[in-house]
């Protein structure tokens, strides 16, 4: 399945073969439960859903947490994440900013573009720490992280969903590889509490539980 950008940002616009490698491990795991951490715009999630429809058709569920347009400079400096909220492309300002007067960084916009899985979709806004803990994380079979990006964030991130998780899950956590990051630090903390934990690639590291 060829990863689509919907004339959003991703994450992934630069590295494309990280891109199709999270694609190929939910096409590998096949979940029927799954969570993203880090929704931003709503491009991965499109491509997920769409990944998890061609394997499941309606029967599965996707769950997406995110501060959404709440994300202020502070947070992003606190959290390690850098949003990049303002459209840079004119003729993309000109549709988004001018003509539908829509912000791509919410709730809104993102459900829009996932409109087609409405049945199949919840997203929730808040901080992970608190948004987690309204996913019923005991049913979910594969998880990719990639919100607050700090230390602390990542290492409360995972604590809280190694707590109420199941045996075999399948976590993936992005940006493994920047050392001005927390991920690093924080998954490699997991060694000997987790069942493996595998490099993807340099960028992608996938925790087994």
């Amino acid at each position: 399945m060829k990863f689509k950008y919907y004339l959003r940002k991703s994450s992934f616009k630069k590295d494309k073969s990280s891109a199709h490698l999270l694609l190929d491990q939910i096409d590998y795991h096949k979940p029927k439960y799954f969570l993203e951490v880090g929704v931003f715009q709503g491009v991965t999630s499109r491509n997920v859903c769409e990944k998890l429809c061609e394997i499941h058709k309606n029967d599965f569920r996707y769950y997406g947490v995110d501060i959404f347009e709440d994300s202020t400079e502070e947070i992003d400096l606190k959290e390690s994440t850098v949003k990049h909220n303002k459209i840079s492309n004119p003729l993309k300002h000109f549709l988004f900013n001018i003509i539908l007067k829509q912000n791509l960084n919410s709730m809104e916009s993102v459900n829009k573009l996932l409109s087609k899985f409405k049945n199949n979709i919840q997203l929730i806004k808040g901080l992970s720490h608190d948004a987690l803990k309204k996913v019923n994380l005991s049913e979910i079979e594969f998880i990719f992280l990639d919100g607050g990006h700090a230390y602390e964030t990542v290492k409360e991130d995972l604590r809280i969903i190694l707590k109420d998780i199941k045996k075999n899950m399948v976590i993936i956590c992005d940006d493994y590889d920047q050392d001005g990051y927390g991920v690093k630090k924080a998954v490699d903390e997991l060694k000997g509490q987790v069942t493996d934990i595998i490099n993807i690639n340099k960028r992608l590291v996938k925790i087994i539980t």
